[in-house]
């Protein structure tokens, strides 16, 4: 009784929700409706938010090189091998190794990722830190591939695989990250090798093709009650097979040297490849996304100067102190090293 008296209170921020980020097929009764996807809302914010980004990224196009936006553009992605001057790179790949600082860390299946949060205390531990931060390519590219002229949130994270008697990792499926596009960049800190469980990327998936856009509409309609939690929860999963019909490649492998970026827009089909053997991968991490539907590319109070840097711990404590009720994936893990088990 209580469920039903609360539900027409909710629909106001049900509805509200359709013009945000929001995902979940599950959690909004709208994003979720048969009815209403029949109908093309799923479609809708698909192609709103696509529309958006572009003309964000065009705004925001003096921040790259022609080169790095034409690799975009076709790709989804750019790699650029040896990202870090040398002698900047071995300081920071040193000093991440010997830096001990306040972990956290969430299983899937098998595999624990560990993060720390690259904060003013991180950076004063390991000074090369900041030199990644404010490299004028990065800051770039980083922001013309998220749409937005906004802080990344910025970690030093651990792939540990292999560590558990479990299922696989569901994050060797490919998939999309959410229905618009967003940012996600790594820089490798070590070599990358095949049976490490490198990332992959399926090159040009991040385009809205008349075939991504059928497959979105029937995804719409089936995903809320497939049993696939993660698709529901608005993260679409893919397999290989559907590939070629959606006009796609198979995906890319990164198996890379050491000083290499990675960054990439995660409407595009990616996945963790399944690692072969026990392994250990660090990397700096990075991801932006912001509410979709903003028609502007800055005006964000979180990346102001003395709240930028701060912004994952008070995410994490704002996670701690509500956990009852929005839940905190990101355990406390104590000090540790990123090399630790």
């Amino acid at each position: 009784m209580a469920a039903s008296f609360l539900r027409p209170l909710l629909a106001p921020v049900w509805a509200a929700q359709i013009l945000t980020g929001a995902r979940s097929f599950l959690d909004n009764p709208l994003i979720g409706s048969q009815r209403l996807n029949e109908q093309g809302l799923h479609i809708w914010r698909v192609k709103r938010a696509s529309d958006l980004a572009a003309q964000r990224r065009e705004r925001l196009s003096r921040l790259i090189t022609a080169e790095d936006r034409a690799a975009f553009e076709r790709d989804g992605f750019v790699c650029i091998p040896d990202f870090l001057p040398p002698e900047i790179f071995a300081s920071l790949q040193q000093g991440v190794q010997d830096w001990q600082g306040p972990a956290r860390e969430m299983v899937q299946g098998d595999t624990i990722t560990r993060r720390y949060a690259i904060d003013p205390a991180a950076v004063r531990a390991v000074p090369a830190l900041a030199a990644f931060r404010d490299d004028r390519r990065w800051r770039g590219l980083a922001r013309y591939i998220s749409s937005f002229d906004i802080e990344p949130l910025l970690y030093v994270q651990s792939i540990l695989s292999h560590r558990y008697a479990a299922p696989s990792d569901p994050q060797t499926s490919l998939h999309a990250d959410t229905f618009h596009p967003s940012m996600k960049a790594w820089l490798f800190l070590h070599d990358v090798l095949p049976e490490d469980g490198p990332l992959t990327y399926v090159p040009g998936s991040h385009r809205l093709t008349p075939e991504r856009l059928a497959w979105e509409r029937r995804r719409s309609l089936e995903v809320r009650d497939s049993g696939d939690f993660l698709s529901a929860r608005g993260s679409f999963r893919i397999e290989r097979s559907e590939l070629s019909g959606l006009g796609l490649p198979q995906p890319t492998a990164f198996a890379v040297p050491a000083n290499t970026l990675v960054i990439a827009d995660t409407f595009g089909f990616h996945a963790r490849a399944a690692s072969s053997r026990p392994s250990t991968r660090i990397e700096i991490f990075a991801y932006s996304r912001r509410n979709p539907f903003l028609p502007f590319t800055g005006l964000d109070p979180w990346s102001l100067p003395g709240i930028a840097e701060r912004r994952v711990p008070l995410l994490w404590l704002t996670h701690d102190i509500y956990r009852r009720w929005i839940g905190q994936p990101w355990a406390k893990a104590g000090l540790k090293k990123p090399g630790d088990e």
